[in-house]
């Protein structure tokens, strides 16, 4: 669990319902259905039609990630490799074949099967390459589904809140009707302009990061399982692979 997440949440709630409790508001005024659904419902349709269903099916898989990231331990990722290097320089590269089919993750038992395949270390380089590439790729594009709802989102509250003062203009005869009209157009705007950098951005942006980690050590997987196929020694290597963790 990603606790920094659950607290800049609880922190940016609170801080703005505690400062409007505080002005002498109430929560009650800060909830308008009609201005939920028009925001909500809003940003949600401009994203779809933007949106490939792959990607945003990866998107809504990717928000778990947001409290529960994916483990990323590069410490750990070295000495994977170094023992890699110890076992292919005891046994030979076939040796690494039996620890290629237990290994859950599919990047480096790619990497692993490729060795074992006595593929040339630029050969080696290159696929993976590729493959960290596409991978980041596709990450990326669901992470810029979150960002794209939080360039939409401040929009459609506007588009809210001329609705809402449209609905004021045409009761302007009747007083009764416009306090409501005039608190939809208000609240879509903080529906809006609150769920975009309170949520959407925030929730983009730590994707990024996440994206970004595992790239990190995707690349330092290529480096390391490369050395191994030019035979370099453990220690050269472990020494190499250090570089990434500044």
């Amino acid at each position: 669990m990603d606790i920094l997440s659950l607290l800049g949440l609880l922190v940016a709630f609170g801080a703005i319902i505690g400062g409007n409790f505080i002005e002498g508001g109430k929560v009650q005024s800060l909830l308008q259905l009609t201005a939920f659904i028009i925001v909500m419902g809003g940003t949600l349709g401009a994203v779809l039609l933007q949106t490939p269903l792959k990607v945003f099916m990866r998107s809504l898989k990717m928000l778990l990630w947001v409290f529960r990231p994916p483990a990323i331990d590069a410490e750990r990722q070295i000495e994977n490799i170094v023992e890699w290097c110890q076992l292919a320089r005891k046994e030979g590269l076939l040796g690494l074949e039996t620890l290629s089919e237990q290994l859950e993750e599919p990047f480096s038992r790619r990497g692993l099967q490729l060795l074992v395949d006595g593929r040339e270390p630029e050969s080696i380089r290159s696929i993976m390459e590729v493959e960290l590439e596409s991978l980041e790729e596709q990450a990326m594009h669901a992470a810029k589904v979150f960002e794209a709802a939080g360039g939409y989102s401040p929009t459609i509250g506007i588009l809210g809140a001329v609705m809402g003062l449209i609905h004021v203009m045409e009761n302007l005869a009747d007083p009764s009707k416009l306090g409501e009209g005039i608190a939809v157009a208000f609240v879509a705007t903080i529906y809006g302009v609150g769920s975009a950098n309170l949520i959407l951005l925030p929730i983009a942006g730590k994707l990024k990061s996440i994206i970004h980690a595992q790239g990190r050590v995707r690349e330092m997987t290529i480096e390391g399982l490369t050395a191994i196929a030019e035979g370099e020694n453990p220690r050269a290597i472990e020494a190499k692979l250090r570089g990434y963790l500044h």
